[in-house]
């Protein structure tokens, strides 16, 4: 039964990455966290678990993702060898810094963030990117990317909402930015993953089923449907009217930061 939960999970989340470009950690982490809470975890590591359990699916669907940005040549692969060394130690540490908050803090911060995803959709977000600037030096990239890694672990994302616009400030085209950023998506990825693993396993306060904070059988239920899913949201969307779509979208986040935010406080 848990496998068959963790399934539609990952259907609904894989679908929804394709049709709203987002990625599915958005939509995987509040779900996991109210999937967790009735299975009986303690209340204290279920955000934990739902973070850690996020990013070790994303490690799949991101390898997916960058095979089919890079075939339509949208990698930048010189930044992403200059982001990635920062990007994935920021990630283990950031996993080792959610891993000293509690239930309640990291409830707070993840709704501001799921708010602040929420605000930029609706927005459209759509500003004219100046191609005239030009990245900064390789060891700012290493810095960005290690600010960027350590979001990332603590919302339990791939870094796309962090990684996009920080390339688009520095004139890098919408396209090639989301490539790079897909590619990005997977040292983020593996590298927190296993710090969730790691830090986890340290407080040996994890229920059955699980290596840390991580989630096995969410893991595998969540990455191989999503896998598939993506492909069939992606061409969704090219049929309905993306900008209503991300509109409906950012006012489910807006619901679902609220409900963070409410539960954090109380």
């Amino acid at each position: 039964m848990e496998l068959i939960i963790f399934f539609a999970i990952g259907a609904l989340a894989g679908f929804a990455a394709g049709l709203f470009g987002v990625g599915g950690g958005t939509i995987i982490v509040p779900l996991l966290y109210v999937v967790f809470t009735q299975m009986g975890y303690d209340p204290e590591i279920i955000m934990h678990m739902a973070l850690g359990t996020s990013l070790a699916t994303i490690i799949v669907t991101s390898i997916s993702s960058l095979m089919a940005h890079h075939k339509n040549g949208a990698v930048i692969w010189p930044v992403f060898k200059n982001l990635t060394p920062g990007m994935a130690l920021g990630s283990f540490l950031g996993a080792g810094i959610a891993g000293l908050l509690s239930g309640a803090h990291l409830q707070l911060i993840i709704g501001v963030f799921v708010i602040w995803v929420a605000y930029t959709m609706f927005m459209g977000a759509k500003k004219v990117i100046d191609q005239n600037k030009v990245l900064p030096s390789t060891t700012k990239q290493v810095v960005a990317g290690t600010g960027i890694g350590v979001a990332s672990a603590i919302f339990g994302i791939g870094g796309g909402s962090l990684t996009v616009p920080y390339l688009n400030h520095y004139g890098v085209v919408m396209q090639n930015a989301v490539g790079t950023s897909a590619a990005c998506g997977l040292p983020i990825a593996i590298a927190g993953a296993l710090g969730f693993m790691f830090f986890g396993m340290k407080e040996q306060i994890t229920g059955p089923n699980t290596i840390g904070f991580v989630h096995i059988y969410a893991f595998l239920g969540i990455s191989i449907m999503s896998f598939f899913t993506a492909k069939l949201g992606a061409k969704t969307a090219h049929a309905l009217s993306p900008a209503v779509l991300k509109k409906y979208f950012a006012v489910l986040l807006l619901i679902v930061g609220c409900f963070f935010i409410f539960k954090g406080l109380h």
